[in-house]
């Protein structure tokens, strides 16, 4: 399968990024070192060489699509489970939540960097550019 194919769906996971240096800027799709393997009964993330993955993530309420909530975890199925079970103070009022994207980093200080970034006010502005 090739990246190339109009239609194709890479075997593993890739990043969107902008042709940096290119005559004409463009986005296109090159695999990153994460590949998405089908597990026993759900997909899971698992980074080349590195047993614990930390995410960034970007959550939306389907009942007011305008609240928006930023945060980072080593287990983002756990921490979605206890932000629709009302177990996070800041996302309790406006339940359920979807995850809207994620970004998977090799360290907790990435993902914790990064979440210091989208609540920036230039962050903002990424989020709302590149992740709508």
């Amino acid at each position: 399968m090739s990246l190339q194919d109009p239609g194709s769906t890479p075997g593993a996971s890739t990043i969107l990024r902008s042709g940096v240096g290119l005559p004409n800027p463009e986005r296109r799709m090159v695999p990153s070192i994460a590949s998405a393997t089908e597990g026993p009964s759900t997909p899971e993330l698992r980074m080349a060489g590195h047993p614990a993955v930390h995410y960034t993530y970007i959550l939306q309420s389907p009942s007011r699509p305008g609240q928006r909530y930023i945060g980072h975890t080593s287990d983002l199925r756990q921490r979605l489970t206890a932000h629709n079970a009302g177990r996070v103070t800041h996302t309790r009022k406006f339940q359920s939540w979807e995850v809207k994207v994620y970004t998977a980093f090799q360290t907790e200080e990435l993902a914790r960097d990064f979440v210091r970034y989208l609540k920036s006010g230039s962050g903002h502005a990424f989020a709302k550019r590149h992740c709508q």
